[in-house]
């Protein structure tokens, strides 16, 4: 059996009376594959949500939304959804158990799960022993993670929200050729939300795109991705040097010698790190999913303490290493953006949670001024009065690095950055950290994103196992 989707006049009301996007109408037969394309916050998750079965019940729909003639809430058995977040997603404490969760709530007998648990999991590349816990994976593996417990399901409806999103682009290629085989054999349909439609061109056939007038369908068309050239200056080289031990350099802002890093109570991810980042750079940290990167991450922040070796900021800054200091210290000293956003958000709305951390160091006329050009900057000044929860996955991330930045922290510290941008928004960020840099400020770059390596880092560490 295959799904057909029927979308008529459908749109989504928040409580506070906004819609998250314009009518909307489309038509899928069995069997078709298309990505769904659109600006961050177009309603692209909130559409995919909704078709899932799963909009939750902070607002209403109308119009008319079917997947086989029946409304989605009656044909869950027959629909997979992979979430934008890879942190939201883990329902067991073992990647095993985690898998088997949505087979058991199918009804598949216990004897038949082995098999389609191991298939699931070598489909989306995830080697790792089925007690693994699901606590101890990289963003990227919990995302596979996800998706592996979709396709063990064969859902006759696949919906994937920027599935390669937290990816290396081997990852990335894997996922990619694992939803091909998977969606052709049973002729499965398909609707994949992707801002990178090169990576799917040989698996769907047409892209709807999604915009404030509602969706228009068209065939696939790839196109180069908008670029700004590399560099402060013509005599800046494109390419991001690799960071090579003993090489001469200014003077670092921010310095790790002999690091070794991990999370608490897990094993060592990393060992023998040098890093120095001076005043106005900016360090690209690239390497496949579960490397440590996110590790690196938050040690470099202070956020967890190094396993070996040490940190340290030079002054003015507290005395000690970064993971002794006060929360207050850290965040005047250090700025943090967390692979998951959601972990950062307080404030009950945008505007509130970015003059959080203000509150106490100006004068109300200042703090204002302040927040409203940090708003603006990362395209948030719309959804000001909004809960950060609210937002899209997007504007999620950049309000993460609004709340990160506002305080101008001499060294910054970003989680992938760029997760769920769209070209405009993404540019957006490329000038940003550009002026972040040229500002003085040492940041560390954690990412997958070589285009992004490309156009702001001045050096790049690449981690491998």
């Amino acid at each position: 059996m295959t799904a057909s989707v029927v979308v008529k006049n459908w749109r989504w009301m928040h409580d506070d009376g906004t819609f998250a996007t314009a009518p909307l109408s489309f038509a899928l037969k069995p069997g078709e594959r298309v990505i769904l394309r659109g600006r961050s916050g177009a309603g692209k998750s909130t559409l995919l949500a909704a078709l899932a079965g799963v909009a939750g019940q902070s607002g209403q729909q109308s119009g008319e939304l079917l997947v086989n003639g029946r409304m989605p809430e009656d044909a869950r058995g027959q629909i997979g959804l992979v979430l934008q977040d890879p942190y939201s997603q883990a329902v067991m404490e073992r990647i095993g158990d985690d898998v088997a969760f949505g087979l058991e709530n199918i009804g598949v007998p216990p004897g038949d799960m082995n098999a389609l648990i191991s298939d699931a999991l070598a489909a989306v590349g995830l080697d790792l022993p089925l007690d693994h816990p699901t606590d101890a994976l990289s963003g990227g593996e919990r995302q596979r993670l996800a998706l592996a417990g979709v396709l063990a399901l064969r859902p006759t409806l696949l919906l994937l929200d920027e599935p390669t999103a937290n990816l290396d682009p081997k990852g990335a290629r894997l996922i990619c050729d694992s939803v091909a085989r998977v969606a052709r054999e049973p002729n499965m349909t398909l609707i994949v939300v992707d801002h990178n439609p090169e990576l799917w061109q040989d698996i769907v056939t047409r892209e709807l795109l999604l915009d404030e007038r509602g969706i228009t369908e068209s065939p696939l068309t790839v196109t180069a991705p908008a670029t700004l050239s590399a560099g402060r200056a013509p005599s800046r080289a494109p390419k991001p040097t690799e960071v090579k031990p003993n090489e001469a350099k200014p003077t670092p802002l921010l310095r790790a010698r002999n690091l070794a890093v991990g999370y608490p109570n897990a094993r060592v991810a990393q060992v023998d790190l040098d890093i120095d980042v001076a005043a106005g750079e900016i360090l690209a940290v690239t390497g496949a999913n579960g490397v440590g990167k996110s590790a690196l991450a938050l040690t470099l922040g202070g956020l967890i303490p190094p396993m070996a070796g040490g940190v340290s900021v030079a002054a003015p800054a507290p005395d000690g290493p970064p993971h002794k200091w006060s929360s207050r210290e850290l965040a005047r000293h250090i700025g943090s953006v967390f692979q998951a956003p959601e972990h950062q958000f307080i404030g009950s709305t945008v505007r509130k949670d970015v003059g959080l951390g203000l509150r106490g160091r100006s004068h109300r006329a200042q703090l204002s001024a302040q927040v409203d050009a940090t708003l603006t900057e990362f395209n948030l000044a719309a959804q000001h009065d909004q809960n950060p929860f609210t937002l899209s996955g997007g504007e999620k991330r950049r309000l993460s690095i609004a709340d990160a930045v506002v305080m101008r922290p001499r060294v910054l510290i970003f989680d992938e950055p760029t997760f769920g941008q769209d070209d405009v928004t993404r540019l957006d960020l490329v000038t940003s950290f550009r002026r972040l840099r040229d500002a003085g400020h040492a940041i560390v770059v954690v990412t997958h994103d070589e285009r992004f390596v490309n156009e702001v880092a001045d050096h790049q560490l690449e981690l491998t196992a």
